[in-house]
């Protein structure tokens, strides 16, 4: 009653100094410099600062401050290459076996036990859009962006997952839950409203949003972005476990039953979304957590890799920005590949039970990563620092830990660049998909036309009509397919 008291007064404009309760927490975590322009201010100023001071979780935000700033001289832990008993690689893998994983992993999905996590807080903004960069066009001959190649790619594992079950009892939606941020969550929500859901259920989405965090300046303090906004950034993708946490999301996973949750990021143009194969053999190993990597194609590549703190320690990822150039480029000498293979895509499984565990230890922790930015601030912009999670700070927590090979050209083709740069970009991922679809054709007893080299084109098969290349042979036999185009059937 007293802070509503003095609120009201404040209105009126009967108090001239800041409110004393507030300008008392911001003394006690250093932070009162943010009312140094308060007699600058308009009433209706005022009043914005101090909305925006009490939403914050101050005791919280101190504590991540501290123990991050603190953490930025801790000496980097020593590592060792992933084990090889840690990996699946490809040629592990032989058909007999993909098969048994992929009717395992379908077993599961039809009996309600997996859900789908997508990390899609980030704008398009180096692509030269500000829409949300599911939202994009990476010019695919159907003109779909990444939110409906992903949101078909669930349409059909759901179709043969039903296909999977012997009996006709109805096979439950796997529930997609999108995590966005401040930035894109009201476009988001409208772009999937406007487009119908792609043809899942509404009721089987669930968005929800990322938390954001103040910037600080290299001694902690907030950084103002006006004279009564304290300037703020997305937590990074890694806020998707205190997210899901606070949303109370955990909870609705367990009553409806899910017991492993895949996560990914929306930019890969190629990313399986609730892949069976990978599921199957996530079960098959009983392990907390589990990464599909693809080999690194060349030592410096820009990707964080996947690695063993210490000599029994876990599975974690090292940025590549962490790692020494010269270990990046050593060399297994019996197999000839590089020690430091294997790259992180951001495509995750999780059991629920460890995402609980998870959302609290990295809570409890308080680290986070700072990224120094340049700051937008009532004084231009200024250097200062983001604090961020990334969603592989989880691999730390884990007890058990697998990575699962999959072939680059086949799964990962990020879209992070706009078109002219040299790589990751939306005309090198359009490519990769319609290499990927005439392979598909020509191994389904189909065949190409063209009027530019093969390797500079292909075709394009809905996912509503084909996941992984599966369904094609009544259909492509002994046929002729024009690339590039998309194919119909």
């Amino acid at each position: 009653m007293a802070e509503m008291a003095l609120r009201s007064e404040e209105r009126e404009g009967a108090v001239a100094a800041p409110p004393p309760f507030l300008l008392e927490k911001l003394k006690n975590y250093g932070q009162d410099h943010v009312f140094s322009l308060w007699d600058q201010l308009s009433a209706e100023e005022r009043d914005l600062l101090i909305e925006e001071i009490e939403s914050l979780d101050l005791p919280r935000i101190d504590r991540i401050i501290k123990c991050s700033l603190e953490s930025k001289g801790l000496p980097v832990p020593t590592f060792e290459p992933v084990p090889e008993t840690s990996v699946s690689t490809v040629e592990d893998r032989t058909p007999d076996e993909r098969e048994r994983l992929w009717k395992k992993g379908l077993k599961a999905i039809s009996q309600g036990k997996l859900a789908v996590v997508l990390l899609s807080g980030g704008q398009g903004t180096r692509l030269g859009s500000s829409d949300p960069k599911g939202c994009f066009n990476i010019g695919l001959p159907s003109g779909k962006s990444l939110f409906q190649l992903q949101a078909e790619r669930i349409l059909r594992i759901q179709s043969l997952a039903s296909q999977s079950i012997e009996d006709s009892a109805r096979v439950d939606p796997i529930h997609w839950y999108i995590m966005t941020s401040p930035f894109t969550d009201e476009a988001t929500c409208k772009y999937f409203e406007s487009h119908k859901y792609f043809g899942l259920e509404s009721n089987q989405i669930t968005f929800f949003q990322q938390g954001t965090l103040p910037c600080v300046s290299k001694d902690g303090k907030f950084i103002m972005e006006t004279p009564y906004k304290v300037a703020k950034a997305p937590d990074g993708n890694g806020g998707l476990y205190s997210a899901l946490k606070s949303s109370k999301l955990l909870e609705d996973m367990a009553m409806r039953g899910v017991e492993y949750v895949d996560c990914y990021g929306v930019d890969n143009v190629l990313v399986r979304v609730a892949d069976p194969t990978f599921l199957g053999y996530f079960i098959d190993k009983g392990v907390a957590a589990a990464a599909k990597v693809v080999r690194k194609a060349y030592p410096q590549e820009k990707v964080g890799a996947f690695v063993q703190r210490g000599k029994d320690g876990p599975l974690i990822v090292v940025e590549y920005s962490e790692m020494d150039p010269a270990m990046s480029s050593e060399i297994n000498q019996i197999t000839g590949n590089l020690r430091y293979c294997w790259s992180n895509v951001c495509l995750h499984m999780f059991t629920l039970d460890f995402l609980n565990q998870v959302a609290t230890g990295l809570e409890n922790d308080g680290i986070y990563h700072l990224a120094e930015k340049k700051i937008p601030s009532i004084y231009g912009s200024t250097v200062g620092l983001k604090l961020e999670q990334f969603i592989f700070d989880a691999f730390a927590y884990s007890p058990s830990t697998i990575l699962f090979e999959v072939s680059r050209e086949e799964e990962f083709a990020p879209v992070k660049n706009a078109n002219g740069a040299s790589h990751d970009t939306p005309d090198s991922s359009c490519l990769m998909l319609l290499r990927l679809h005439a392979n598909w054709v020509i191994a389904a007893g189909g065949s190409l036309t063209h009027s530019v080299p093969l390797d500079l084109t292909g075709v394009e098969i809905s996912p509503l009509h084909s996941y992984a290349g599966e369904n094609l042979e009544s259909i492509c036999r002994g046929k002729t397919f024009h690339a590039p185009s998309e194919t119909t059937f």
